[in-house]
């Protein structure tokens, strides 16, 4: 008497449309990484030791659309603005770094913004540049 069985069950599973899946989820996921933030840079900032907070006045350099110097809401002349800027920064206690809001007109030529900040950087000044917020399409 034969007892064995005489058709044996295998399982078998079809892996060759794996290759394809997994090529297209890891193309998919490639793309989408790159469109969601491509200008991020990303960086770990310090930790402050106090929670003390200094309020700075910072040191305000405007230039009008007439081309017109102004430090502090004050007048100057362009060949005056290093040695305002120099006795500004005299005040300030040193530990504290100066900070200089540069104002300039947006009708005017770039090259007074450069003449500025290159006063700053001999100064070793900490120099932003005021904007203005964009305004919305529909208002």
């Amino acid at each position: 008497m034969n007892l064995s069985r005489r058709h044996r069950l295998t399982s078998h599973v079809e892996t060759g449309a794996m290759n394809d899946i997994m090529f297209f989820l890891m193309l998919f996921f490639l793309i989408a990484s790159t469109l969601v933030n491509p200008n991020v840079i990303k960086l770990l900032l310090p930790n402050a030791r106090s929670s003390k907070q200094v309020m700075k006045q910072p040191i305000t350099v405007s230039v009008d659309a007439a081309g017109t110097y102004f430090v502090n809401k004050k007048p100057v002349n362009p060949a005056m603005v290093e040695p305002e800027l120099v006795a500004l920064v005299g005040t300030v206690p040193t530990t504290e770094q100066p900070t200089v809001v540069l104002r300039v007109d947006n009708s005017l030529n770039v090259q007074k913004l450069v003449d500025i900040l290159e006063i700053g950087n001999r100064l070793k000044l900490k120099m932003v540049m005021a904007t203005q917020a964009q305004q919305a399409a529909g208002k």
